[in-house]
């Protein structure tokens, strides 16, 4: 009972800092949002030594790199403000769920960055520290029962790197003043992105030090 109650606990607070639904392909119709100056720079992504999480599928650096590099570049190539920022990723982790039979709340596929960003014409980074953000696949009926049964490693991925480019989109967001517009509300904190990482990656830590111990 303590195990389905705590896989219980831990799909719903994945589920808090899930998006509704996966971010769709980048067309000419996606709309921008206002990033101010914002043109985008050099698009760095490092998967290098990336921690991968408990009954993961198997990805190489370089897919990882490929995958959300492209997804960066269709999300930000399109803003064509008068400033250049560059974007640096540190991918700390990843999971691509495996198939395997669902019991309740099967994990979810994840990709744990490390975010920075520079202003190019003052040259200096704007992030005093990398910013963490963890991202999942979104709800659906294919991730309900476990999207290691329904989708391959590379549509996860693809997926994954979709939900990372619109979650950085929405930091930026969040960080307007670098780019001279209204900042708006965060979506979540960094000890919430901290701890959903953890849950993922480190199960048994984060049950240790929700219990206090």
């Amino acid at each position: 009972m303590f195990y389905i109650a705590r896989r219980v606990f831990l799909g719903l607070t994945l589920l808090a800092l899930t998006a509704c639904s996966d971010a769709k392909e980048v067309t000419e119709e996606t709309p921008l949002v206002n990033l101010g100056d914002f043109a985008f720079g050099h698009n760095v992504v490092i998967a290098k030594d990336a921690t991968k999480a408990p009954f993961s599928r198997t990805a190489s650096e370089d897919e990882i790199e490929t995958e959300l590099k492209s997804a960066m570049q269709a999300r930000f190539g399109r803003y064509d403000g008068d400033k250049l920022y560059h974007i640096g990723i540190k991918v700390d982790a990843y999971g691509l769920a495996a198939p395997g039979i669902p019991v309740l709340f099967t994990p979810k596929s994840v990709l744990v960055l490390s975010v920075n960003i520079w202003d190019d014409s003052k040259g200096v980074k704007l992030t005093e520290k990398p910013k963490l953000l963890t991202v999942f696949e979104g709800a659906s009926g294919a991730t309900l029962v476990g999207s290691g049964i329904t989708r391959t490693k590379e549509e996860q991925l693809e997926i994954l790197s979709r939900n990372a480019a619109l979650k950085v989109e929405r930091w930026l967001q969040e960080n307007g003043q670098w780019f001279g517009v209204e900042p708006i509300a965060p979506e979540s904190s960094d000890a919430e992105e901290a701890k959903a990482a953890l849950e993922v990656l480190a199960p048994e830590a984060a049950t240790e030090a929700a219990n206090g111990n």
